[in-house]
């Protein structure tokens, strides 16, 4: 499943750069899917939506730091385990019970964005 960032952040931001997929955004940020990612011009998503990966993207949330479900692998294919919730000093990046995945699902994602 993807990692979410709850409310009880306090937007210090030491889990961005952490990301190796570009799919966290400080909050009140547009954001697209090619934003570190090998992905560009028109594509299709693996849930079947088309669309272009420069194309901005409406922030998730206007108060926190977020993480955008069809962009996080739990860094499957990079590390051991999410970085994010590994360096979070509030425990506040945990798991998406919205968003499950089998870990060969999250490879696949990992691989459709980095091919």
């Amino acid at each position: 499943m993807a990692i979410i960032i709850t409310d009880e952040c306090i937007n210090c931001g030491a889990c961005e750069p952490e990301c190796p997929n570009t799919a966290i955004y400080e909050g009140a940020e547009d954001w697209n899917y090619g934003q570190g990612t090998s992905l560009e011009g028109d594509i299709e998503l693996l849930n079947g939506i088309k669309l272009n990966a420069e194309d901005d993207q409406e922030a998730i949330s206007d108060e926190y730091y977020f993480i955008v479900p069809d962009k996080c692998t739990e860094c499957k294919g990079f590390h051991e385990e999410p970085q994010c919730a590994a360096v979070c000093p509030v425990d506040c990046c945990v798991p998406d019970e919205n968003h499950v995945e089998t870990e060969e699902e999250l490879l696949n994602k990992q691989q459709f964005l980095h091919n």
